[in-house]
């Protein structure tokens, strides 16, 4: 925690509970902000910033609102807004929330390099600073708010196994579609998916096909990548992809060839459209991550640092590249397949109405879907 936090108030008084709200859907950057309408005490106000809207849906369908849900009902003052993948953009939103009076600043990086930049401004000027779902390498931030990456790498690489092994494929080839080389996260989740798929290289019960990165996670590229791939290799017969949009991507291929529903598919984040593909059997399973359980923790440690509190975390990530250890909360991933799509559903992270649509609708009550 950064001494100059410290000068920040912490008397306590009740908040008035008349909250305002307003946001934006232009330009560049996403911009949210509220407060309570008559504070009796002034909390430092916090400042967020997701990295776009593209490389998955959930920024801006689930980060966004269980944040500022969770801001509103704490009556703090705050800030989000979105990079959209531009890092000069991130560092211009940054240095504009600083200026404008923010006292923490939470961040999901684009990457490592820019990521640091912004938190060492940030925290030249006194102000704290949170890493929300993805590790600023070597940048220092006095906490660190995710998930248990390692294990949803793992969750993937044994719910491509056990899709694999209902099929009853001898010898597969299996292709990785690999997220974004400069997300500490990506790294992660292969360390994960390699654990449980490498000793099957090696063994000779899989065949390692091709492996690649998909750069800033991009769908389009992830696509154009993936036709590759099966031009090069038709006969892969399993896909390990990192999250549901790189997943598409190569679902949208093997429907070009006829081949979606035979070739096992995995992914991440539980997305409507992922969902969707389960329920269509085109993918074999996501990695659900509870990210109300993500935001609460994160919106807890800003609302605290704001109001000037030291709070303390239940773990610690260990810095790759400094060494340090970085105060952590870090959630549990749950595997999801088709028998199970129901959980996400009554976890509330989609609504039954925004899943089955359409054609899905039958799907749904075959799965269960209420």
């Amino acid at each position: 925690m950064r001494k100059g936090i410290l000068s920040l108030t912490t008397t306590a008084a009740a908040l008035a509970l008349g909250l305002t709200a307003c946001g934006g859907n232009s330009g560049q950057t996403t911009t949210s902000t509220t407060s309570a309408s008559a504070p009796a005490a002034k909390a430092g106000k916090i400042g967020v910033i997701l990295p776009d809207s593209k490389s998955s849906a959930r920024w801006e369908t689930a980060d966004r609102k269980y944040l500022e849900e969770a801001f509103k009902a704490a009556g703090v003052e705050y800030d989000i807004q979105n990079a959209q993948n531009d890092k000069t953009a991130f560092q211009t939103i940054a240095d504009q929330m600083v200026t404008n009076g923010a006292t923490v600043l939470m961040i999901v990086n684009l990457d490592s390099g820019s990521g640091k930049a912004v938190i060492d401004k940030a925290k030249s000027q006194g102000v704290a600073t949170i890493d929300y779902d993805r590790l600023t390498l070597g940048g220092g931030a006095a906490y660190y708010v995710s998930f248990d990456n390692t294990k949803v790498g793992t969750l993937q690489g044994e719910g491509l196994s056990k899709c694999l092994a209902d099929k009853k494929v001898s010898k597969p080839i299996v292709a990785y579609l690999n997220g974004s080389p400069t997300d500490n996260n990506a790294t992660l989740f292969k360390n994960g998916y390699d654990g449980v798929l490498k000793p099957k290289f090696d063994s000779g019960e899989y065949v390692k096909g091709p492996d690649q990165a998909v750069p800033d996670w991009d769908n389009t590229q992830a696509g154009t990548i993936f036709e590759q791939m099966l031009t090069q290799q038709p006969k892969i017969a399993g896909v390990l992809a990192a999250n549901d949009g790189l997943g598409n991507a190569a679902i949208t291929v093997l429907k070009k060839n006829n081949l979606n529903g035979k070739v096992p598919v995995t992914g991440q984040d539980a997305t409507v459209q992922g969902l969707q593909n389960i329920l269509a059997g085109d993918q074999c399973m996501t990695v659900y991550k509870a990210v109300k359980k993500e935001a609460d923790a994160a919106a807890k440690l800003a609302v605290a640092l704001a109001k000037g509190e030291k709070p303390t975390a239940s773990s610690s990530v260990k810095d790759p590249e400094t060494g340090q250890d970085v105060p952590s909360e870090l959630m549990e991933p749950q595997a999801i397949y088709l028998d199970n799509v129901q959980d996400v559903v009554a976890d509330g992270y989609v609504t039954k109405e925004e899943l089955c649509t359409g054609d899905f609708a039958k799907k749904c009550t075959e799965a269960g879907i209420q």
